[in-house]
Protein backbone atom coordinates (compact mmCIF):
# COMPACT_ATOMS: atom_id res chain seq x y z
CA UNK A 1 0.00 0.00 0.00
CA UNK A 2 2.72 2.48 -1.00
CA UNK A 3 0.43 5.47 -1.59
CA UNK A 4 -1.69 5.20 1.56
CA UNK A 5 -0.61 7.51 4.39
CA UNK A 6 -1.81 8.26 7.89
CA UNK A 7 -3.20 11.78 8.00
CA UNK A 8 -3.41 11.77 11.80
CA UNK A 9 -1.54 9.86 14.51
CA UNK A 10 -2.96 6.44 15.34
CA UNK A 11 -3.16 5.41 18.98
CA UNK A 12 -4.22 2.12 20.52
CA UNK A 13 -7.02 1.98 23.06
CA UNK A 14 -4.47 2.19 25.87
CA UNK A 15 -2.98 5.34 24.28
CA UNK A 16 0.11 3.74 22.73
CA UNK A 17 1.24 5.63 19.63
CA UNK A 18 1.37 3.08 16.84
CA UNK A 19 2.08 5.38 13.91
CA UNK A 20 2.55 9.15 13.69
CA UNK A 21 0.79 11.32 11.13
CA UNK A 22 2.35 11.27 7.69
CA UNK A 23 3.48 7.64 7.80
CA UNK A 24 3.38 5.83 4.46
CA UNK A 25 1.88 2.38 5.01
CA UNK A 26 4.56 0.52 3.13
CA UNK A 27 5.04 -3.23 3.30
CA UNK A 28 8.00 -2.71 5.62
CA UNK A 29 6.10 -0.39 7.97
CA UNK A 30 3.20 -2.79 8.26
CA UNK A 31 5.45 -5.80 8.82
CA UNK A 32 7.28 -3.95 11.60
CA UNK A 33 3.95 -2.98 13.12
CA UNK A 34 2.86 -6.62 13.27
CA UNK A 35 6.19 -8.14 14.34
CA UNK A 36 6.74 -9.41 17.87
CA UNK A 37 3.11 -9.27 18.91
CA UNK A 38 2.41 -11.91 21.58
CA UNK A 39 -0.39 -14.43 21.17
CA UNK A 40 -3.48 -13.29 23.05
CA UNK A 41 -6.25 -15.20 24.76
CA UNK A 42 -9.39 -15.21 22.64
CA UNK A 43 -12.95 -15.01 23.92
CA UNK A 44 -16.33 -15.40 22.27
CA UNK A 45 -17.68 -12.01 21.23
CA UNK A 46 -21.23 -13.08 22.01
CA UNK A 47 -20.32 -14.18 25.55
CA UNK A 48 -18.30 -11.06 26.34
CA UNK A 49 -19.85 -8.74 28.93
CA UNK A 50 -23.49 -8.03 28.07
CA UNK A 51 -23.12 -8.41 24.30
CA UNK A 52 -25.62 -11.28 24.01
CA UNK A 53 -28.20 -9.52 26.19
CA UNK A 54 -27.75 -6.21 24.39
CA UNK A 55 -28.00 -7.83 20.98
CA UNK A 56 -31.30 -9.49 21.85
CA UNK A 57 -32.57 -6.13 23.07
CA UNK A 58 -31.59 -4.44 19.81
CA UNK A 59 -33.20 -7.24 17.79
CA UNK A 60 -36.53 -6.61 19.50
CA UNK A 61 -36.99 -3.38 17.54
CA UNK A 62 -38.25 -3.01 13.98
CA UNK A 63 -37.20 -4.00 11.37
CA UNK A 64 -34.88 -6.47 13.09
CA UNK A 65 -37.72 -8.14 14.95
CA UNK A 66 -39.15 -9.14 11.55
CA UNK A 67 -35.84 -10.02 9.90
CA UNK A 68 -35.05 -12.39 12.77
CA UNK A 69 -38.60 -13.51 13.54
CA UNK A 70 -37.92 -17.12 12.57
CA UNK A 71 -36.58 -18.67 15.79
CA UNK A 72 -34.91 -21.63 14.11
CA UNK A 73 -33.07 -19.50 11.57
CA UNK A 74 -32.04 -17.03 14.27
CA UNK A 75 -30.77 -19.83 16.51
CA UNK A 76 -28.55 -20.98 13.64
CA UNK A 77 -27.15 -17.47 13.25
CA UNK A 78 -26.44 -17.18 16.99
CA UNK A 79 -24.71 -20.56 16.90
CA UNK A 80 -22.46 -19.12 14.21
CA UNK A 81 -21.87 -15.94 16.24
CA UNK A 82 -20.79 -17.98 19.25
CA UNK A 83 -17.80 -19.27 17.28
CA UNK A 84 -16.43 -15.80 16.55
CA UNK A 85 -13.60 -15.09 18.99
CA UNK A 86 -11.51 -11.97 19.49
CA UNK A 87 -8.67 -10.90 21.77
CA UNK A 88 -9.48 -9.03 24.94
CA UNK A 89 -7.85 -5.91 23.52
CA UNK A 90 -10.30 -5.90 20.61
CA UNK A 91 -13.26 -6.77 22.83
CA UNK A 92 -12.39 -3.82 25.03
CA UNK A 93 -13.25 -1.67 22.04
CA UNK A 94 -16.87 -2.71 22.58
CA UNK A 95 -16.59 -1.52 26.19
CA UNK A 96 -15.21 1.80 24.97
CA UNK A 97 -18.08 2.38 22.56
CA UNK A 98 -20.74 1.23 25.00
CA UNK A 99 -19.48 3.71 27.57
CA UNK A 100 -18.70 6.64 25.28
CA UNK A 101 -20.74 6.32 22.08
CA UNK A 102 -23.73 4.02 22.40
CA UNK A 103 -24.78 4.61 18.78
CA UNK A 104 -21.53 3.07 17.53
CA UNK A 105 -21.79 0.21 20.06
CA UNK A 106 -25.26 -0.69 18.87
CA UNK A 107 -24.22 -0.29 15.24
CA UNK A 108 -21.25 -2.67 15.40
CA UNK A 109 -23.40 -5.35 17.06
CA UNK A 110 -26.08 -5.02 14.41
CA UNK A 111 -23.49 -5.12 11.64
CA UNK A 112 -22.11 -8.21 13.41
CA UNK A 113 -25.36 -10.16 13.17
CA UNK A 114 -26.16 -8.86 9.68
CA UNK A 115 -22.68 -9.83 8.47
CA UNK A 116 -23.08 -13.32 9.94
CA UNK A 117 -26.49 -13.62 8.31
CA UNK A 118 -25.14 -12.55 4.94
CA UNK A 119 -22.16 -14.90 5.29
CA UNK A 120 -24.54 -17.77 5.98
CA UNK A 121 -26.49 -16.84 2.87
CA UNK A 122 -23.59 -16.22 0.51
CA UNK A 123 -20.77 -18.43 1.84
CA UNK A 124 -21.20 -22.24 1.74
CA UNK A 125 -18.00 -23.00 3.71
CA UNK A 126 -18.63 -22.95 7.48
CA UNK A 127 -15.06 -22.10 8.54
CA UNK A 128 -14.99 -19.17 6.12
CA UNK A 129 -18.36 -17.99 7.47
CA UNK A 130 -16.83 -17.68 10.94
CA UNK A 131 -13.84 -15.75 9.59
CA UNK A 132 -16.14 -13.49 7.60
CA UNK A 133 -18.47 -12.94 10.56
CA UNK A 134 -15.49 -11.59 12.51
CA UNK A 135 -15.42 -8.52 10.27
CA UNK A 136 -18.75 -7.27 11.64
CA UNK A 137 -17.83 -6.26 15.21
CA UNK A 138 -14.41 -4.94 14.14
CA UNK A 139 -15.23 -2.93 11.02
CA UNK A 140 -15.50 0.39 12.90
CA UNK A 141 -12.71 -0.26 15.42
CA UNK A 142 -10.79 2.71 14.00
CA UNK A 143 -13.38 5.05 15.48
CA UNK A 144 -11.56 4.77 18.81
CA UNK A 145 -9.17 7.26 17.19
CA UNK A 146 -11.94 9.76 16.37
CA UNK A 147 -12.49 12.42 19.05
CA UNK A 148 -15.84 11.92 20.74
CA UNK A 149 -16.86 15.51 20.03
CA UNK A 150 -16.64 14.63 16.32
CA UNK A 151 -18.13 11.15 16.62
CA UNK A 152 -21.14 12.40 18.58
CA UNK A 153 -21.64 15.75 16.89
CA UNK A 154 -25.27 16.54 16.08
CA UNK A 155 -24.69 19.57 13.86
CA UNK A 156 -22.94 19.56 10.45
CA UNK A 157 -19.28 18.55 10.44
CA UNK A 158 -16.62 20.98 9.30
CA UNK A 159 -14.31 19.93 6.47
CA UNK A 160 -11.54 19.16 8.97
CA UNK A 161 -13.88 17.13 11.19
CA UNK A 162 -15.04 15.16 8.17
CA UNK A 163 -11.43 14.36 7.30
CA UNK A 164 -10.86 13.16 10.87
CA UNK A 165 -13.97 10.97 10.73
CA UNK A 166 -13.00 9.44 7.38
CA UNK A 167 -9.60 8.57 8.80
CA UNK A 168 -11.23 5.85 10.94
CA UNK A 169 -10.86 3.50 7.97
CA UNK A 170 -7.07 3.87 7.88
CA UNK A 171 -6.87 3.80 11.67
CA UNK A 172 -8.98 0.64 11.77
CA UNK A 173 -6.73 -1.04 9.24
CA UNK A 174 -3.59 -0.19 11.22
CA UNK A 175 -5.10 -1.16 14.58
CA UNK A 176 -6.47 -4.49 13.37
CA UNK A 177 -3.31 -5.39 11.45
CA UNK A 178 -1.38 -4.68 14.64
CA UNK A 179 -3.70 -6.63 16.94
CA UNK A 180 -4.14 -9.56 14.55
CA UNK A 181 -0.45 -9.59 13.55
CA UNK A 182 -1.38 -9.67 9.88
CA UNK A 183 -1.67 -6.69 7.49
CA UNK A 184 -3.54 -8.97 5.08
CA UNK A 185 -6.12 -10.21 7.57
CA UNK A 186 -9.68 -10.09 6.24
CA UNK A 187 -10.87 -8.00 9.20
CA UNK A 188 -8.14 -5.41 8.55
CA UNK A 189 -9.09 -5.32 4.87
CA UNK A 190 -12.76 -4.72 5.70
CA UNK A 191 -11.94 -2.02 8.26
CA UNK A 192 -9.99 -0.20 5.55
CA UNK A 193 -12.42 -0.70 2.68
CA UNK A 194 -15.99 -0.75 4.05
CA UNK A 195 -16.56 2.82 2.83
CA UNK A 196 -15.17 2.13 -0.64
CA UNK A 197 -17.59 1.86 -3.53
CA UNK A 198 -17.36 -0.25 -6.69
CA UNK A 199 -17.69 2.87 -8.87
CA UNK A 200 -14.67 4.49 -7.20
CA UNK A 201 -16.72 7.07 -5.29
CA UNK A 202 -15.77 5.84 -1.81
CA UNK A 203 -12.86 6.43 0.54
CA UNK A 204 -10.05 6.34 1.64
CA UNK A 205 -8.53 5.37 -1.74
CA UNK A 206 -11.37 5.43 -4.26
CA UNK A 207 -10.77 1.72 -4.82
CA UNK A 208 -13.00 -0.08 -7.31
CA UNK A 209 -11.93 -3.65 -6.58
CA UNK A 210 -13.07 -4.93 -3.19
CA UNK A 211 -13.05 -8.26 -1.42
CA UNK A 212 -16.43 -9.97 -1.19
CA UNK A 213 -16.62 -9.20 2.53
CA UNK A 214 -15.77 -5.54 2.06
CA UNK A 215 -18.70 -5.38 -0.39
CA UNK A 216 -21.03 -7.15 2.05
CA UNK A 217 -20.06 -5.04 5.06
CA UNK A 218 -20.32 -1.89 2.94
CA UNK A 219 -23.96 -2.76 2.25
CA UNK A 220 -24.99 -3.76 5.77
CA UNK A 221 -23.08 -0.79 7.22
CA UNK A 222 -25.15 1.60 5.11
CA UNK A 223 -28.36 -0.29 5.88
CA UNK A 224 -28.04 -0.19 9.67
CA UNK A 225 -26.77 3.39 9.61
CA UNK A 226 -29.87 4.45 7.68
CA UNK A 227 -32.52 2.72 9.79
CA UNK A 228 -30.98 3.79 13.11
CA UNK A 229 -31.22 7.10 14.97
CA UNK A 230 -27.94 8.99 15.04
CA UNK A 231 -26.73 12.23 16.68
CA UNK A 232 -27.01 13.97 13.29
CA UNK A 233 -30.47 12.47 12.64
CA UNK A 234 -32.83 11.83 15.59
CA UNK A 235 -35.10 9.64 13.46
CA UNK A 236 -33.90 6.78 11.29
CA UNK A 237 -35.06 6.02 7.77
CA UNK A 238 -38.09 3.78 7.44
CA UNK A 239 -37.16 0.33 6.19
CA UNK A 240 -38.57 0.73 2.68
CA UNK A 241 -36.67 3.97 2.12
CA UNK A 242 -33.43 2.47 3.43
CA UNK A 243 -33.71 -0.49 1.06
CA UNK A 244 -34.51 1.87 -1.81
CA UNK A 245 -31.32 3.82 -1.06
CA UNK A 246 -29.37 0.58 -1.32
CA UNK A 247 -31.07 -0.47 -4.56
CA UNK A 248 -30.30 2.96 -6.03
CA UNK A 249 -26.65 2.54 -5.01
CA UNK A 250 -26.61 -0.88 -6.71
CA UNK A 251 -28.25 0.56 -9.83
CA UNK A 252 -25.48 3.16 -9.99
CA UNK A 253 -22.79 0.50 -9.57
CA UNK A 254 -21.66 1.65 -6.12
CA UNK A 255 -22.40 -1.62 -4.28
CA UNK A 256 -22.99 -5.20 -5.40
CA UNK A 257 -26.42 -6.59 -6.24
CA UNK A 258 -25.91 -9.88 -4.39
CA UNK A 259 -25.55 -8.08 -1.04
CA UNK A 260 -28.56 -5.87 -1.71
CA UNK A 261 -30.76 -8.75 -2.86
CA UNK A 262 -29.73 -10.82 0.16
CA UNK A 263 -30.75 -7.98 2.48
CA UNK A 264 -34.07 -7.61 0.67
CA UNK A 265 -34.65 -11.38 0.86
CA UNK A 266 -34.13 -11.37 4.63
CA UNK A 267 -36.60 -8.49 4.92
CA UNK A 268 -39.33 -10.47 3.16
CA UNK A 269 -41.58 -12.69 5.20
CA UNK A 270 -41.03 -15.84 3.13
CA UNK A 271 -37.20 -15.37 3.09
CA UNK A 272 -36.75 -16.33 -0.60
CA UNK A 273 -33.45 -17.30 -2.17
CA UNK A 274 -31.68 -14.01 -2.86
CA UNK A 275 -31.09 -15.10 -6.46
CA UNK A 276 -34.86 -15.14 -7.00
CA UNK A 277 -35.43 -11.63 -5.65
CA UNK A 278 -36.94 -9.22 -8.14
CA UNK A 279 -36.26 -5.62 -7.17
CA UNK A 280 -38.93 -3.05 -7.85
CA UNK A 281 -37.82 -0.02 -9.85
CA UNK A 282 -40.45 2.12 -8.15
CA UNK A 283 -39.11 4.43 -5.44
CA UNK A 284 -41.73 5.66 -2.96
CA UNK A 285 -39.67 6.16 0.19
CA UNK A 286 -39.12 9.48 1.93
CA UNK A 287 -35.94 10.28 3.89
CA UNK A 288 -36.49 11.69 7.38
CA UNK A 289 -36.39 15.43 7.91
CA UNK A 290 -33.59 17.15 9.86
CA UNK A 291 -30.99 14.74 8.50
CA UNK A 292 -27.53 16.28 8.85
CA UNK A 293 -25.64 13.31 7.37
CA UNK A 294 -23.27 14.37 4.61
CA UNK A 295 -23.76 18.09 5.31
CA UNK A 296 -20.31 19.69 5.49
CA UNK A 297 -19.70 23.33 6.44
CA UNK A 298 -16.70 25.64 6.33
CA UNK A 299 -14.95 26.04 9.65
CA UNK A 300 -16.07 29.62 10.07
CA UNK A 301 -19.70 28.67 9.37
CA UNK A 302 -19.89 25.94 12.04
CA UNK A 303 -22.74 26.57 14.46
CA UNK A 304 -21.71 23.90 16.97
CA UNK A 305 -22.51 25.41 20.41
CA UNK A 306 -19.72 25.74 22.95
CA UNK A 307 -19.80 23.17 25.78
Amino acid sequence: MPHLKTEYPIYSLDNELLLPAGTTLSKEVMEDLCAGRPDEHLESVLDYGEVRKDMWSFLSTMPYSEIFADQERTAEIFSQLEEVRLSIRLLQGLDYFKKNDFHTYRHVLMVFILTATMAKTLQPDHAKRIEESMTGPTHDFGKICVPLKVLKKSTPLTKEEYKILRHHTIAGYVLLAHELKDPHHLAADVALNHHERLDGSGYPQGAKELSNMAEIVAAVDVYDALISPRPYRPQGYDNRTALEVLTTMAEHGAIGWDSVKALIAHNRQDKPDYRDVVVSSEKRGTPPSDNMYGVIVDEEDSSEPSP
